[in-house]
């Protein structure tokens, strides 16, 4: 047990006092269940924009030459069948903005429950998804029939009573590339979408809400947290759940050097090049000829073709010069790195984690949990021994939607809930 926090008891009369509610498995991850294989994913469309691979897109696709100004502005919208769904399933187009706040259009997902909405209406989980690409083409939205088979989990999350948004993130599904690690776009994206739901008239989507996310997504999920209360105050976030977020960047950077993984560097770079410029983020200042050369590819297909390229290759080949000894990238590094949050959110926030996970390293978490504890921030972190990166997903899913569902029936922090996916979960909390 870490010395920065204190174990939850396994039995609490709080808790025994709470009203029960249906427990289910984690829906958002039915939505990002086509991420880590999207580069596979077969996608037939006759018309519309062509993305990066230069297969055709949706013609829903095509951003208007003019888009609103006001971030969370429903574009448009169309209803989409999914079998098995027992929801509705809306593809949306909404405006979001650049660092630079330069509105920019997006597309996502909004899946709503059949049943009746509640007074208020129903409260939303907006899931930030994980590294799936940086292409145009690679967009959660665009493969949603690929997700099916793990639909009956979106079910239990919609029986819940809870709305569920799920951003493409900017540069995927719209022109692309996606600002990949630059935690703040991706946090604007994942808060403008709950605020475009509110616009779409059969949502019945209500201002309370929770952000979940995973991998990159807990990146997101991290900065929805840091940004939340002054990005979008008329909307009330409740909680977050970050699973394995990246932090500590200069750890995980020496992590990575010999990963296979080690293709999420160079993904790093082009996005940090496409959200501030190639002014801010010289990507010859990094980049070796090679590496340089190879940028083109990463938005030519999505995981698994980004994967083929670059792990022909080292790292030292790719890569000239370690980012945090150049001025210009370490001050992006640390903009973008949970790290340093200097000031707590009013919202609790959950980490959760896999003991053995082979892509974020276990300590960073510790640190940031640490860390956020010093500032004032409510933190709990499970642990969940022996599981990997995406293997936490399937044990933690009933304990996180108890979590959350906590959230929205106005449960006190720190939460009494002790895990029970898997036995001899370590539970930390600040102390």
């Amino acid at each position: 047990m870490a010395p920065w926090t204190r174990p939850h008891a396994r039995v609490s009369a709080r808790r025994a006092q709470t009203p029960s509610r249906p427990r289910g498995a984690l829906a958002a991850c039915a939505l990002s269940a086509a991420l880590v294989g999207a580069g596979a994913l077969s996608l037939v469309v006759p018309s519309g924009p062509a993305g990066a691979s230069g297969r055709r897109l949706p013609a829903f696709y095509h951003v208007p030459a003019r888009i609103p100004h006001r971030p969370g502005t429903l574009i448009r919208h169309e209803r989409i069948t999914v079998p098995g769904i027992p929801g509705t399933v809306y593809r949306v187009m909404y405006v979001s903005t650049t660092v630079r706040t330069t509105p920019v259009a997006v597309t996502g997902l909004v899946v709503v429950p059949r049943e009746a909405p509640p007074p208020g209406g129903f409260p939303v989980v907006a899931w930030g998804h994980g590294t799936n690409g940086m292409a145009t083409q690679c967009a959660p939205s665009l493969h949603v029939m690929s997700t099916t088979t793990a639909m009956p989990r979106l079910g239990s999350l919609l029986s819940q009573g809870w709305v569920v948004t799920a951003s493409d993130y900017q540069g995927e599904g719209t022109p692309g590339p996606l600002p990949y690690l630059v935690g703040q776009i991706a946090a604007r994206d994942t808060i403008d979408l709950v605020r475009a739901a509110q616009h779409l008239r059969a949502a019945h989507a209500s201002r309370r809400y929770v952000v979940w996310g995973h991998s990159e997504g807990g990146q997101t999920a991290m900065f929805s947290l840091h940004i939340a209360a002054s990005y979008a105050p008329t909307l009330d976030l409740l909680g977050v759940v970050a699973g394995a977020p990246p932090s500590q960047f200069a750890l995980i950077y020496t992590f990575l050097k010999t990963s296979p993984y080690r293709f999420y560097l160079i993904m790093g770079a082009l996005g940090f090049e496409t959200a501030y410029g190639p002014k801010k983020a010289p990507l010859a200042q990094v980049l070796t000829k090679r590496g340089l050369a190879l940028v083109p590819d990463l938005t030519k297909g999505c995981f698994t073709a980004v994967d083929r390229v670059i792990d022909r290759y080292t790292l030292t080949q790719l890569v000239k010069r370690n980012p945090f000894k150049v001025p210009a990238w370490r001050a992006l590094l640390v903009a973008n790195d949970p790290e340093y949050f200097s000031s707590p959110a009013k919202a609790p926030l959950l980490i959760i984690q896999g003991g053995a996970d082979e892509q974020i390293p276990v300590l960073s978490t510790q640190i940031l949990a640490q860390h956020l504890c010093s500032v004032g921030q409510d933190v709990e972190r499970w642990i969940y021994p022996g599981e990997s990166h995406t293997g936490v997903l399937t044990v933690s899913i009933g304990d996180m939607v108890h979590w959350i569902a906590d959230r929205f029936a106005g449960v006190g922090v720190p939460d009494p809930y002790h895990p029970v996916g898997l036995p001899d979960v370590q539970v930390t909390s600040c102390s």
